[in-house]
């Protein structure tokens, strides 16, 4: 008997929700866990060219934290001559949108940009208290920081 390679097709997919609390986890690790589930690299089916329907609905964005002295700045430009604007992300923690420094990491995790990469950042929503309207789909809590103890901030002593 031959064997088949298995590859699913749009309508075999079903959409799967995951709920991450980033209270107190490192943004690296957070941002290389979420693309990876995002990239469904944990799906037995995996197909690399298409989305997998899989939805993350992240909470408490703005108590994550980095390692280190990893306070490097962000460029933007905000497309008149001479702006160029520079932020750091311990700026943009406490500033008015403190998730953007979680989808900024997410999205340089997916990969290079493409269409791929942009409706898979649609199925990412963060956001910075706990609460989400989100309930109606049943999320399955991950506990991210549970899987590794690097994943969770750690006091000087700890190290």
């Amino acid at each position: 008997m031959p064997f088949k390679t298995y590859a699913p097709k749009a309508k075999d997919i079903q959409e799967k929700w995951y709920l991450v609390d980033a209270k107190d986890l490192v943004v690296g690790r957070l941002s290389a866990a979420v693309a990876r589930i995002i990239r469904a690299k944990n799906d037995p089916g995996l197909s690399l060219h298409m989305d997998h329907g899989v939805n993350m609905v992240i909470v408490n964005a703005e108590k994550v934290h980095f390692t280190g002295r990893k306070d490097k700045p962000f460029y933007r430009h905000t497309g008149h001559p001479g702006g160029i604007v520079k932020t750091l992300p311990s700026q943009e923690l406490q500033g008015r949108f403190p998730e953007r420094v979680l989808e900024r990491s997410i999205k340089r995790m997916l990969g290079k940009a493409g269409p791929l990469r942009a409706s898979r950042m649609k199925n990412v929503r963060i956001y910075k208290g706990e609460h989400h309207p989100h309930q109606a789909q049943q999320p399955i809590t991950l506990d991210i920081g549970a899987w590794n103890e690097k994943n969770k901030k750690r006091s000087r002593q700890e190290w």
